[in-house]
């Protein structure tokens, strides 16, 4: 993996992370179809790490929220009252929406790594995403904020989040499409979408970066890992604030629509090849 290689897919990455089209799909597909060859163990890892970039976006975005969840979770346990302010109870919350994930992603993560060397299934799990950004859209309510969100709702949208760790389904579009199917609006089930994701991406990264340590020669790809970061990083910040501002009046079909033609495109080409 070159340093250009790796700048590419963590621009790929940083614009697909937050939008609804699946990072994961990405960075399986955009490889397979310029035909760039990477280990397996290497291009997994990889592509975990670089979710990093993104995780730094997030947290460097929402860092006041972050801080006032974190304040607001000790001072709770401070007085014995965890619920005791809405910081506390939304922090609460993002832990109940992370187990499922969590969960799943540790008892079955061999073959989860499996999937992501499968362009045929990656491309046809982006109908899924699709599915969900569609059936969401058309049958949700939207009309609750994010202080209204409670255990029930964590929930579904922590299951939608356990879904997605399939290559193809978009993490942030199936949480959001879980947000949406309990009322939340857009903005509110992007942002939950956004907070939980910070957790996620911590545990996956700690689990990634002590895989590294097992690849063979891991110090020839500390600089093209570090290139993929800085990128994911810059440009997953610009969508974030894109995706919020277009989410308070736009829909999400046109998400949808994408991951339909880029599935429908990638099965084609292989089936040519």
């Amino acid at each position: 993996m070159s340093i250009l290689q790796a700048f590419v897919l963590g621009i790929v990455q940083g614009l697909t992370e937050f939008i609804p089209v699946s990072s994961s799909a990405h960075l399986v597909l955009v490889p397979w179809l310029v035909g760039w060859a990477f280990p397996h163990e290497v291009a997994f890892v990889f592509d975990v790490l670089v979710q990093l970039g993104t995780l730094v976006a997030v947290v460097v975005y929402f860092w006041h929220d972050l801080v006032a969840i974190a304040r607001g979770l000790l001072a709770g346990l401070a007085q014995r009252r965890p619920l005791g302010s809405p910081e506390a109870r939304l922090g609460w919350l993002v832990a109940l929406a992370t187990l499922p994930a969590v969960a799943l992603g540790y008892l079955f993560k061999d073959f989860f790594a499996g999937l992501f060397s499968d362009p045929v299934s990656t491309a046809a799990l982006l109908l899924l995403t699709a599915a969900l950004l569609v059936f969401s859209e058309r049958y949700s309510q939207r009309l609750r904020g994010l202080e209204t969100l409670n255990a029930l709702d964590a929930t579904v949208v922590g299951l939608m989040q356990a879904l997605a760790i399939l290559p193809g389904v978009s993490r942030s579009g199936a949480t959001i499409a879980g947000g949406l199917a309990r009322g939340l609006d857009r903005p509110a089930a992007a942002r939950f979408s956004f907070l939980m994701s910070v957790p996620v991406m911590v545990g996956a990264g700690v689990i990634a970066a002590n895989d590294l340590l097992d690849v063979h020669n891991f110090g020839a790809y500390v600089l093209p890992i570090a290139a993929g970061f800085a990128a994911a990083m810059a440009v997953g910040y610009l969508c974030i604030r894109w995706l919020l501002r277009y989410l308070t009046r736009g829909s999400l079909y046109g998400f949808a629509v994408y991951c339909v033609v880029a599935s429908a495109l990638c099965l084609v080409v292989a089936a040519l090849r």
